[in-house]
């Protein structure tokens, strides 16, 4: 069905998705769908036009591959930026782990606590004694 748009124009040929036109041949073929790119044989990459007239597979794999590796850099890009954002988070935060410091002061802190609350209740039985002793209770 393609074949009958040969030496015609290539807008014509195109109408058919299913067909290919070689500007080098002015040939209208039907489009090897088997494969991902016509073979050499079939037609030049540079005068194949699929789809649209203005676009040959050269110039289409060109710009593919730059667009796919422009994404590529980009979500890497974004990767090590949201990896360095979380660390940095972490550091200034103080981490999810305290460190040694930070324990032994907390130690520290719980036994002073502990010692202190030892000497009221010591206060509090002596004051109780003196109280009894002296009848003010």
């Amino acid at each position: 069905e393609c074949r009958q748009y040969t030496n015609r124009s290539c807008e014509e040929c195109l109408k058919n998705v299913t067909c290919l036109w070689c500007a080098s041949s002015g040939r209208c073929l039907e489009y090897p769908v088997q494969r991902v790119l016509p073979p050499a044989e079939l037609c030049e990459l540079r005068s194949a036009r699929w789809g649209v007239c203005w676009v040959n597979f050269e110039a289409l794999i060109i710009a593919m591959s730059v667009v796919g590796g422009t994404f590529l850099i980009m979500v890497g890009i974004c990767c090590c930026c949201c990896c360095c954002k979380k660390k940095s988070t972490k550091q200034v935060s103080g981490g999810s782990l305290p460190d040694k410091e930070d324990e032994r002061a907390a130690r520290e802190r719980e036994k002073r606590r502990v010692r202190q609350e030892e000497r009221r209740a010591e206060m509090k039985s002596r004051h109780d004694e003196i109280r009894r002793k002296y009848g003010t209770v």
